[in-house]
């Protein structure tokens, strides 16, 4: 069986970023798949799981409601590994281009306080998994080690 691509990124030699994992073509239509990586794989400690839930409530309603990116947006949710997050969107694009959108998003979780959306047994099938003080932490975290001044080598999969 075919190693699917993700597979075979050096997660050794990876680091917290912004990255392109792929871009499928459907039709005329190009979707690019990023990787945004919180933590540092199999280095440091992997995110709870009430902490990724927080963060993907707050990063979809924010995504779904940006004026520029709520109909390119196809999807955001964590990842299995527990060390980030996948967002789909609709175009070709590469991880420079959604810097500012990543800052102006994690800063909203940062600073997010009040009812987690969608954070009710009528909304969500597990409604109590949820930590806001801690996806606080990881935004202000990522935002201050990676997106505020990001590098070239947390833009593209190492070699």
């Amino acid at each position: 069986m075919e190693k699917i691509a993700s597979f075979t990124v050096d997660h050794i030699r990876m680091i917290p970023g912004v990255y392109v994992s792929r871009k499928d073509h459907i039709g005329n239509e190009t979707v690019t798949t990023f990787d945004l990586r919180l933590t540092s794989p199999n280095d440091e400690p992997v995110m709870n799981t009430a902490e990724i839930h927080t963060i993907e409530h707050l990063g979809a309603t924010f995504l779904r409601n940006h004026p520029d990116y709520k109909d390119k947006t196809i999807y955001f949710g964590p990842m299995g590994c527990r060390t980030g997050f996948y967002l789909l969107l609709a175009g070709d694009l590469e991880s420079r281009t959604i810097v500012p959108l990543m800052i102006e998003m994690f800063t909203f979780i940062r600073d997010y306080e009040g009812e987690i959306p969608g954070a009710t047994p009528m909304d969500c099938g597990n409604y109590l998994d949820q930590n806001l003080p801690m996806a606080r932490y990881l935004a202000k975290r990522y935002l201050e080690n990676v997106l505020t001044d990001i590098r070239e080598d947390q833009l593209h999969y190492p070699a």
